[in-house]
């Protein structure tokens, strides 16, 4: 344990962020295998599930907890899934 006061601080709030961090990526994965198997089942709501999945792939990149390219590349792969089911 840090004995400085500002190393206190970082460890307390390297902490909160990391169990934020934690959160955001596992919704966003959740947001990404429902649109996969919604697209897979032709499901009538596959479509919106993809605009949800694309939404927390755009906010997980813009924090910074995946890359851009990452992000845009799931997203192309989740669409191009959609288009052929289409």
């Amino acid at each position: 344990m840090p004995n400085i006061k500002s190393a206190i601080k970082r460890v307390k709030t390297s902490e909160e962020s990391r169990a934020h961090n934690i959160t955001v990526k596992s919704t966003m994965r959740t947001a990404v295998k429902k649109a996969e198997s919604a697209i897979v089942n032709n499901d009538t709501e596959a479509k919106a599930s993809y605009a949800q999945a694309a939404s927390k792939l755009d906010k997980a990149a813009a924090k910074g907890l995946i890359h851009k390219n990452a992000a845009a590349r799931k997203k192309a792969r989740l669409m191009k899934k959609l288009n052929a089911n289409g």
